[in-house]
C-alpha cells in the first residue's frame, strides 16, 4: 500500500474538485435511492385504482414505520411526515401526478448529479496524470548519462506514457468506488431493511464468498500486470531501434528477421494479455453467479412472505427485489476495486523507481555563481572509473588549459578522450581528484552557469524536428533573426539555409534526417556560435564528412574557436596542426603532449605513428 499511498499524493492539489466529485457521488447515490423507493407508493396508488390494495397509499407509510426500527425509524418518520401532505393529499390521479413528477425530479437530479461527478472526477485524474508524467520526465533531465547508458529508450518512454495510463485507474477506483458504491449499497440496504430485515439478512450470505475470491485474484493480478507493463516496455523499445536504425535494415536485408523479433515480442504480449484478462474477469461473474443464486432463493423465499404469511406487501416485495437487484452492480464494481488497485500499483513501481532514483550530478548545498570565465581550467590528478568497468578510463590526469588557448586530445579509440571533456559540464564526476575553473572546484559551481560557459559540437549532431530557426537558436529566447543569419552565415550554413523551400522555417525531420551530414554539422556549429559560451568542446566534429563538407565545417570550426578556449577531439590529425598543444592519450593516460611539430621529433612516441598511418599513403 506505500506505493498506492505515493499516488493519492498527486491527488491533494485538486482537492476541491475531488470533494465536489464526492459531493455528486453522495447525491447521486441517494437520488438513486429515492428514485427506486417511490415505486412503492407508485405501485399501491396503482393497485388501489386495480382493487389490489384497498388500504390505500394511506397505508404506504404506516407499513413502512411499523417495519423500521432505531434510527431509520427516526428518519423515515420525519420524511414522511413532511412529505405526507403535499404528496398523499387528494385523489388518486392526483397522487398519481404528483408521485410521476417526483420520479422524473429523481431520474433528472440523478443523471445531472452523475455527470457532475464524472467530470470533475475527470479533472482530479487528468491532473495527476500530467502532474505524474511531468515529474518524471523533468527529473528524467535530472538523471546522469551514466542513467541512460543501463537503460534502454523504449522503456523509459514506456513508463512515461503507458505506465501513467495504467495509474489513472486507481483514481476512479479509490475515490469514486469507493465512495460512490458503498453509499449507494447504504442507501438499496436501508431500502430492503425497511421492507423486510429478514429477507435481506437472507441475501446478504454471498458477500463472504466474494470478497475471499477477490482478495485471491487481486494477489496475482499485480504480478502479471508488472510483466504487461514490462512487456509494453519491450514492444516500444524494439520499435524505437527498428525505426531509428531502418537505413541499416534495409541496407543489410534485415526486414524478415525485425518483423519476426518484433512479431515475437507481439505475441509474448498478447498472450500475457489474455490470461490478465481471464484473471480480472473470473471475479466478475463469479460474484454475479453467486449473486443470481441468493437472488433467486429470495424471489422464491420472499414470495412465501407475500402469498403465503402476507406479511409484506406485493408493491413492497417487487420494490424489494428492485432494491436487491440494484446492490449488484455496485457490489461488482467493488469486487474489481482491489484488481484495479494492484494493476496501478504494479505500473506505479516502475514509474516511482525512476523517481526514486537519486541524480548522482546536482548541485552542491551552496552553489557558487558564475557569470565568465577569466584565467584557466586545470585537471588535478582526475581518475575515472565507469560503474561497470574494471580498469579506470582515466588515470590521474593533470592538465592546466589556459583562457583563449587550444588543447587537442589525440589517442586510439578507448583512449579516453570523449570520457576526459564529458567531465568538464559534469555530464559525469571524475572517480577521484577534482577540475578547477577559475580555481574553483565545478562541483561547487552551479550547474546551470557550468553548462552555460560551454558549447558542444559532437561527431553525432543532434537536431530536433522542428525548423532551422529553431535549432539554431535552440535553449535561446528573444533572438532576433538578424543574430541567427549571422551565426548561420560564420557556419558556412546560410547558402544551403536559403536554398531550403521555407528557408530559416523550414522543418529538417527528426534528428535532421533531411540534411547532409555536413549540413548537420554546419547547423551545429551555427548553435554553438550563436550561444557564444568561452569554452568549447569539439567531439570529432570532422569525422564521417566528405572533402567539399569538411572544408566548409573546418572554416566554421576556426571561426568557432576564436577567442575561445577549445577542447578539441580528432581522429583526423591534419585538423589539428595549429593547436596551442596537443595531449596524447594511452589507457587513461597522458602519455605525450606538445605542439604538433615537437610531437612529430619524437620517433617512438604514439602520435607520430598515428600521424604516419594516417599520411602514409598520401
Amino acid at each position: 500500500m506505500k506505493t498506492y499511498f505515493r499516488i493519492l499524493n498527486y491527488i491533494r492539489p485538486y482537492w476541491k474538485h475531488l470533494s465536489a466529485s464526492i459531493i455528486f457521488s453522495v447525491l447521486q447515490a441517494l437520488l438513486n435511492g429515492a428514485s427506486i423507493y417511490l415505486a412503492i407508493p407508485l405501485l399501491d396508488t396503482l393497485f388501489q385504482q386495480a382493487g389490489v390494495a384497498p388500504e390505500g397509499t394511506q397505508n404506504f407509510q404506516k407499513n413502512i414505520e411499523s417495519k423500521a426500527t432505531g434510527w431509520l425509524s427516526g428518519m423515515l418518520n420525519d420524511i414522511f411526515n413532511y412529505f405526507k401532505s403535499i404528496i398523499f393529499s387528494g385523489d388518486t390521479s392526483e397522487v398519481l401526478f404528483k408521485i410521476c413528477i417526483l420520479i422524473i425530479i429523481a431520474f433528472l437530479g440523478k443523471n445531472m448529479f452523475g455527470y457532475l461527478q464524472s467530470y470533475y472526477m475527470a479533472f482530479v485524474e487528468q491532473g495527476m496524470i500530467r502532474d505524474l508524467r511531468n515529474d518524471s520526465f523533468r527529473h528524467l533531465h535530472k538523471l546522469p548519462m551514466s542513467y541512460f547508458k543501463n537503460e534502454k529508450t523504449g522503456n523509459l518512454i514506456s513508463r512515461i506514457t503507458n505506465d501513467v495510463n495504467m495509474v489513472n485507474t486507481s483514481v476512479s477506483a479509490v475515490f469514486l468506488n469507493m465512495i460512490r458504491e458503498p453509499l449507494t449499497i447504504m442507501v438499496f440496504l436501508a431500502i430492503a431493511i425497511s421492507i423486510s430485515w429478514q429477507l435481506t439478512l437472507f441475501s446478504l450470505v454471498v458477500l463472504p464468498f466474494s470478497l475471499i475470491v477477490i482478495s485471491y485474484i487481486g494477489l496475482i493480478l499485480r504480478k502479471q500486470s508488472g510483466l504487461l507493463q514490462q512487456k509494453m516496455a519491450d514492444i516500444t523499445n524494439n520499435l524505437h531501434e527498428t525505426i531509428t536504425g531502418v537505413k541499416i535494415v534495409k541496407a543489410f536485408g534485415m526486414e524478415e528477421y525485425e518483423n519476426k523479433k518484433f512479431f515475437s515480442e507481439t505475441e509474448k504480449f498478447f498472450k500475457l494479455v489474455l490470461r490478465i484478462t481471464r484473471i480480472r474477469n473470473i471475479s466478475s461473474p463469479v460474484t454475479e453467479f453467486l449473486s443470481v443464486i441468493v437472488g433467486v432463493v429470495i424471489i422464491y423465499f420472499g414470495a412465501q412472505l407475500v402469498l403465503v404469511d402476507r406479511s409484506i406487501k406485493p408493491s413492497e416485495f417487487i420494490t424489494f427485489l428492485f432494491a436487491i437487484f440494484q446492490l449488484m452492480p455496485p457490489v461488482k464494481e467493488l469486487s474489481s476495486v482491489n484488481n484495479r488497485i494492484q494493476e496501478s500499483s504494479a505500473a506505479a513501481d516502475r514509474i516511482f523507481e525512476i523517481l526514486d532514483t537519486e541524480p548522482r550530478i546536482k548541485n552542491a548545498d551552496s552553489p557558487i555563481k558564475i557569470t565568465s570565465f577569466n584565467e584557466k581550467i586545470v585537471f588535478e590528478n582526475v581518475s575515472f572509473l565507469y560503474d561497470d568497468s574494471e580498469e579506470p578510463v582515466l588515470d590521474g590526469i593533470n592538465l592546466e588549459v589556459k583562457r583563449g588557448s587550444i588543447l587537442a586530445l589525440v589517442g586510439s579509440s578507448g583512449a579516453g578522450k570523449t570520457t576526459m571533456v564529458d567531465l568538464l559540464p559534469r555530464f559525469y564526476d571524475p572517480t577521484s581528484g577534482r577540475i578547477l575553473l577559475d580555481g574553483q572546484d565545478i562541483k561547487q559551481i552551479r550547474l546551470e552557469d557550468l553548462r552555460k560557459m560551454m558549447g558542444i559540437v559532437t561527431q553525432e549532431t543532434v537536431l530536433f524536428n522542428e525548423s532551422v530557426r529553431s535549432n539554431i537558436a535552440y535553449g535561446l529566447e528573444n533572438y532576433p533573426d538578424t543574430m541567427v543569419i549571422e551565426a548561420a552565415k560564420a557556419a558556412n550554413a546560410h547558402n544551403f539555409i536559403m536554398e531550403m523551400p521555407k528557408g530559416y522555417d523550414t522543418i529538417i525531420g527528426e534528428k535532421g534526417t533531411k540534411l547532409s551530414g555536413g549540413q548537420r554539422q554546419r547547423i551545429s556549429i551555427a548553435r554553438a556560435l550563436l550561444k557564444n559560451p568561452p569554452i568549447m568542446i569539439l567531439d570529432e566534429a570532422t569525422s564521417s564528412l566528405d572533402n567539399e563538407s569538411e572544408v566548409l565545417v573546418q572554416e566554421a570550426i576556426e571561426r568557432l574557436m576564436y577567442d575561445r578556449t577549445t577542447f578539441v577531439i580528432a581522429h583526423r590529425l591534419s585538423t589539428i596542426r595549429n593547436a596551442d598543444r596537443i595531449i596524447v592519450l594511452d589507457r587513461g593516460k597522458i602519455v605525450q603532449h606538445g605542439k604538433h611539430t615537437e610531437l612529430l621529433q619524437d620517433e617512438n612516441g604514439i602520435y607520430k605513428k598515428l600521424y604516419y598511418l594516417q599520411f602514409q599513403d598520401k
